[in-house]
């Protein structure tokens, strides 16, 4: 995602990470748990200007079964943190390096995205810089998160009088200048409770990124995100979206329905195991029916049964008829909550899909059916010493933390005035809570 700099940036967000320096990924997911750790060296050759003055080397990987994570959020602290150390010191001992901080995605705090628009008068008649800060200043005065964090702040455009889209106004004659603002924010608590689990395990967290913009930035060409393109990262426990447009983050939000949810209906249906389910998910599992399916038996073991009648045969049509009706819900929420957002405009006609759950038979139909675009699938780029395991979906998110530590968003603050209005308005909510709790208790 390409932003333009003003002044209010925090400078240390926006530097390419230093030759020789290590960054660190953490997918903190409701499945698995995996990191990376990468180094940041030179490019022998630049094919453009625009090209990243660094490239990444992958040192170290680790990955682990998901353990007190639900639905992308905390829910036993214990055992979230047992799981991310395990898995930082697996990637740890393969590097043979030490790291002190990670970047983390977000997959759950129920993500709102909003719009404000900063308007002010130019001074002179030609846009200067001082009119752009002041445009800048204008939009961010607005931003009002309430006891919610920002996570992504993203200038999409600037309005001169009646001409829109504009990337850099400075030099250009008019009277009035208007910025167009992306404000992307999730429960504080959410991010709290994750700060806690890696700082447990003795790490600090170098920045948070939403799951869907980490994997973008793997999965993603750079015309898909200047015409307009929607991406899907399907994961465990949840479902999270996120539209591009004009190279710029637009939008992002999380469904809370996954792969897991599929395996579960695989294994009431059928009456097994959820690990059996699972093993019969990735073996034979399809959203496609063939001529086959009917004649074609799938031995599956019956929960809590013993002796002879431990196993049942079922035709391969039940298991396409249990796990494409969950798809079709899936896709349908999908739709309906970006028609709702009032941004699915700004996709276009191209979704691009990723994640765990996007590699099931006959996904990218499903999708293609109900959100009537045209589907891929995503898999990131090969990165130099990654292994062939984690060059696939369920690893976009992790390795487009890489490519976001390697060369972060700048990151904007509000004004003053609004930082302490935002303290207040939650100090004011904790005061609330605490005298219902006494009264009530």
């Amino acid at each position: 995602m390409t932003v333009v700099q003003f002044q209010g940036k925090s400078a240390a967000k926006g530097a390419v990470a230093p030759k020789g320096g290590l960054v660190a990924a953490l997918d903190i997911g409701s499945t698995k748990i995996g990191c990376l750790i990468a180094e940041a060296v030179p490019a022998k050759h630049r094919t453009s200007e625009s090209d990243d003055r660094h490239t990444l080397k992958v040192l170290g990987t680790g990955y682990q079964l998901s353990r007190g994570i639900r639905g992308g959020a905390i829910v036993n602290l214990d055992e979230a943190e047992r799981a991310i150390r395990l898995t930082v010191d697996a990637a740890e001992r393969m590097a043979q390096r030490t790291i002190s901080e990670i970047y983390v995605n977000v997959s759950g705090g129920r993500p709102q995205s909003q719009r404000y628009i900063g308007s002010v008068p130019t001074q002179g008649g030609q846009v200067m810089q001082r009119d752009k800060n002041r445009a800048l200043d204008a939009a961010l005065d607005q931003v009002d998160p309430g006891r919610r964090s920002i996570m992504h702040i993203t200038p999409l455009q600037y309005h001169l009088d009646d001409a829109s889209g504009i990337k850099e106004p400075v030099g250009l004659f008019g009277d009035n200048l208007a910025l167009d603002l992306s404000v992307v924010t999730v429960e504080a608590p959410h991010l709290k409770n994750l700060i806690m689990a890696v700082e447990r395990a003795h790490l600090s967290v170098a920045g948070f990124v939403m799951a869907p913009y980490a994997a973008a930035r793997a999965v993603l060409a750079e015309d898909e995100k200047a015409l307009g393109v929607t991406v899907i990262d399907m994961g465990g426990s949840t479902t999270s979206f996120a539209v591009f447009h004009d190279n710029h983050l637009v939008m992002a939000d999380v469904l809370p329905i996954g792969g897991q949810h599929i395996t579960n209906d695989i294994a009431r249906g059928l009456s097994t195991t959820i690990a059996h389910a699972e093993r019969m998910k990735t073996l034979w599992g399809s959203a496609l029916c063939s001529s086959v399916d009917e004649r074609e038996m799938i031995s599956v073991p019956l929960l809590g049964e013993r002796g002879v009648d431990t196993v049942q045969q079922v035709p391969k049509s039940m298991l396409t008829a249990i796990i494409r009706p969950r798809l079709e819900e899936t896709f349908e929420m999908l739709r309906n909550r970006l028609d709702g957002s009032g941004h699915a405009h700004f996709g276009g006609c191209r979704m691009v899909i990723t994640g765990g759950a996007s590699q099931l038979n006959g996904v990218q139909e499903v999708a293609r059916q109900w959100t009537g675009r045209q589907v891929r699938l995503g898999v990131p780029a090969h990165v130099k010493g990654m292994p062939e395991t984690a060059h696939a979906p369920a690893f976009a998110v992790c390795a487009g933390l890489l490519n976001y530590a390697l060369k972060p968003d700048e990151h904007y603050e509000l004004p003053r005035h609004k930082v302490k209005q935002v303290e207040r308005a939650q100090q004011n909510y904790v005061t609330r809570v605490s005298r219902w709790i006494a009264e009530s208790f």
